[in-house]
């Protein structure tokens, strides 16, 4: 059992995350009972009465013959109230408008969660409207631009990875620390990180992290598939996402009296 803070973990508790964790995960492959109880090393009797609970608690759906198991709209409703509790979610949103007007592409903002960054606003491009929202939905950080954006204010030895090969997602994607680490300290000079295809392949983002933390833990992108980003395109890209950035910080210097969430 692991302990935070010198706090002992419930086990009962740490089990129910880590599950609704696992469905999370799958989105719309369901789960069957055996399946679970297997992966996460519970006795399927044990495995059975805490999907029953959170079942009943609308943390987890079921279908009709009770053998199929999904995260349940619980869920959802407890991630709008997070995103609608944060302050500076709220206050980026309407940066995020002024870039895409000014732009025509698709803007991003997102926050690094241990090795991924999770996608909080999301603001589609003019010219291709994806049906299926972003929000909500994990990138490891080493991969794209929003997570470059923010490991680069990190010092090398301070960035949440361990040694051994990254998570690969495209041909492009940094598969070592040493590639990775070089690529960083080049956005450490610019002041902005680029991603040419390491996320999705066709798709180009450049990436600028939000100092109002230290270090900061919130950045904002702008994404644009390759076959049009041109050199004037790419500089005025980065000249939009630089002011943008800078107004901002300057709307969201630290506030007294406004919890520190960590």
């Amino acid at each position: 059992m692991s302990e935070t803070r010198g706090v002992r973990g419930v086990k009962s508790a740490a089990r129910a995350v880590v599950l609704l964790e696992l469905l999370a995960e799958r989105g719309e492959q369901p789960s069957r009972l055996d399946q679970l109880a297997e992966e996460l090393g519970v006795p399927r009797s044990s495995m059975y009465q805490l999907l029953q609970t959170l079942v009943a608690y609308g943390w987890v759906r079921t279908d009709a013959t009770g053998s199929l198991y999904g995260i349940g709209i619980r869920a959802l409703l407890t991630g709008t109230s997070y995103l609608d509790g944060d302050r500076r979610i709220r206050l980026v949103r309407p940066y995020l408008d002024e870039a895409s007007d000014a732009l025509g592409e698709t803007i991003h903002m997102a926050r690094l969660d241990g090795t991924d960054v999770v996608y909080l606003a999301t603001r589609e491009s003019h010219e291709y409207l994806r049906t299926i929202s972003r929000v909500g939905r994990r990138v490891p950080a080493h991969a794209g631009a929003l997570g470059k954006a923010l490991l680069a204010e990190r010092a090398d030895d301070e960035l949440p990875f361990t040694d051994g090969l990254l998570t690969t997602l495209t041909k492009n994607t940094h598969t070592d620390r040493a590639a990775l680490l070089a690529d960083l300290s080049q956005v450490r000079e610019r002041g902005y990180s680029i991603d040419r295809e390491e996320t999705v392949p066709g798709i180009a983002g450049f990436g600028f992290a939000l100092r109002y933390d230290t270090p900061a833990t919130d950045a904002i992108s702008c994404s644009v598939p390759v076959a049009r980003l041109t050199r004037e395109h790419e500089a005025r890209i980065i000249s939009v996402m630089q002011e943008i950035r800078a107004k901002i910080e300057t709307r969201l210097p630290p506030v007294s009296g406004v919890p520190d969430w960590r």
